[in-house]
């Protein structure tokens, strides 16, 4: 083998790379986005599976760009075997973690049939005893819609980007579930 077809190797490797680039980094800020997504969704369920388990109302509260607290509500400081009954803290998650580039852009509350007058989300959903949520937080036939985006990776596939956002809805039954608004009607991933 010369110089030259051991340049011109080199030369080759170096393109694919360069080409392969933008795909893998497309690639990771799209798993930060689905990370930040399963923390939500995760936190949301721990929720109403805590309301379920302990008989009690629970708490999901949004604490920053994609951070959650969940917690007792309200809280029953009662020990019971050394623990307390019902904290006001049972799990956290800070905005960045696993993924520090991914946000939640937005919550939305909206209504099956786009009602005059949907509420605003305050932060937190409260889950009932029978894991719906607390008609305080979510209204009957409401869903909050949690928009999860990466800002430094782009547009959104939905608005004509590369980015595959994801949104993680939670309805007033207690439902919890992610799902991608660029995915097209029939798809099971369509929200």
């Amino acid at each position: 083998m010369t110089l030259i077809e051991l340049l011109i190797g080199l030369a080759l490797v170096a393109m694919l790379i360069l080409m392969a680039v933008p795909s893998f980094t497309t690639a990771a800020h799209n798993r930060q986005i689905r990370s930040a997504a399963d923390a939500i969704q995760n936190g949301l369920t721990l929720a109403r599976t805590e309301a379920l388990r302990r008989n009690r109302t629970v708490k999901f509260e949004i604490a920053g760009a994609g951070g959650w607290l969940v917690g007792c509500d309200p809280v029953d400081a009662t020990v019971v075997d050394g623990e307390e009954n019902c904290p006001g803290t049972l799990q956290t998650r800070n905005a960045g973690d696993g993924s520090a580039n991914a946000v939640l852009a937005n919550v939305q509350l909206d209504a099956a049939g786009a009602e005059v007058g949907t509420p605003v989300f305050t932060g937190t959903l409260r889950f009932t005893a029978l894991g719906r949520t607390t008609p305080d937080t979510l209204p009957g036939g409401h869903r909050a819609v949690f928009r999860v985006t990466n800002p430094n990776g782009g547009t959104c596939q939905a608005a004509g980007g590369e980015m595959r956002c994801l949104n993680v809805v939670a309805t007033s039954s207690g439902q919890v579930r992610m799902c991608d608004p660029a995915a097209v009607a029939g798809d099971p991933r369509a929200c």
